[in-house]
């Protein structure tokens, strides 16, 4: 269907421009870094929330993922009628939608947009969620290794890491315009948010009856959160701790949805399977 390969060449097409974003916003092809853009609001150092450098090397496995499902969706078999193209009917245009976020997202601070980025940063983890809603209702039992990977885990790695991101651009903007807090102490409000994104990472664990890889880069970036908060040279002992609890919590909890989760479809197959093969006298 020519639809389908129109969709197929978008989905590519906006996987290379949100690379080229990346490669732009990393100072390789002589822009600024991201971390020094925007007069450093997005530093390791420049609020509560912001994690330590190398909290952004997890964007090389967001993009090899981005880049390995955009290379697997154009292969013939993605075309072929069955489920799994079906499914990429389904996902490509909103997968499509977060790679031009993110590319815009990165120009939008590479300008010194602060107001603009966290306006972008927001609707990309809106397109997410959306993405990730649809993953997981479009999850077949029994789907190929190659597409869990690609696909689910892809965009469960990308969103968990975009959660922790949209509660640091929020706040760089917010301290860059001069919130005062309303009279609680920043510790407070960074406590706060940390516990706020430990919330949302639940609620992703719960509805994706317990994906490991939202949980994964959420708890990643916090622990990041703890390292900047502990080594750099603005330090919290409360939102670190705050930090690596909430981490902590989240993977436990989602270990156990998860554990859950695969005790209760397997005792579903084997009621499906004694219904259908009742035993004979």
């Amino acid at each position: 269907m020519r639809s389908d390969l129109v969709r197929r060449v978008v989905v590519a097409v906006c996987a290379v421009l949100a690379v080229v974003g990346a490669f732009v916003g990393s100072g390789a092809a002589g822009g600024t870094p991201i971390q020094e853009a925007a007069g450093g609001a997005l530093s390791a150092d420049a609020t509560l929330l912001a994690p330590a450098g190398p909290a952004f090397s997890i964007w090389s496995a967001i993009y090899l993922g981005l880049i390995g499902y955009a290379v697997w969706q154009l292969l013939p078999a993605q075309s072929r009628e069955g489920d799994s193209a079906r499914r990429q009917r389904t996902l490509g245009y909103p997968v499509a939608a977060t790679l031009v976020l993110n590319a815009a997202w990165i120009l939008s601070v590479q300008a010194g947009l602060l107001a603009v980025s966290a306006v972008v940063i927001v609707v990309l983890l809106v397109a997410l969620l959306v993405a990730f809603v649809l993953v997981v209702r479009t999850r077949r039992r029994g789907q190929g290794v190659i597409e869990s990977v690609l696909v689910d885990g892809t965009v469960g790695l990308y969103l968990g890491w975009v959660c922790v991101a949209t509660a640091a651009n929020i706040t760089a903007l917010l301290t860059a315009c001069g919130f005062d807090g309303w009279g609680l102490a920043p510790d407070a409000w960074g406590v706060t948010i940390v516990v706020v994104a430990g919330v949302a990472g639940l609620g992703l664990a719960v509805f994706g009856a317990g994906r490991l890889a939202p949980t994964a880069s959420l708890a990643w970036g916090l622990v990041w959160v703890a390292v900047s908060r502990t080594t750099g040279e603005l330090v919290s002992g409360a939102v670190a701790t705050a930090a690596v609890v909430t981490a902590t919590a989240l993977v436990v909890a989602t270990v156990i949805i998860r554990v859950v989760a695969v005790a209760r479809e397997r005792s579903a197959l084997g009621l499906a399977s004694s219904a259908a093969n009742p035993p004979t006298r």
